[in-house]
């Protein structure tokens, strides 16, 4: 079991931004976020993170479920 403390989520987004900032030197500005989003997944799979893309999280209101959803990537 993997006791997820302060220090565990720390190390968890230090990879995570490794990758980024690794596919920001390669890709550079400009790009369609679609694009970064497939990179920066195959980057952070290939470290061993679990990913999942366009996860989709309803809203709810005051109790009540919306007809809209939120696209999150997780």
């Amino acid at each position: 079991m993997v006791i997820k403390n302060e220090n565990w989520y720390n190390s968890i987004t230090e990879r995570i931004i490794k990758c980024a900032i690794e596919v920001h030197k390669e890709l550079g500005p400009g790009l369609m976020e679609s694009v970064y989003e497939v990179c920066l997944r195959k980057l952070m799979i290939d470290d061993g993170l679990f990913v999942k893309s366009q996860v989709i999280l309803p809203v709810v209101f005051k109790g009540i479920q919306l007809d809209k959803d939120f696209v999150l990537d997780h």
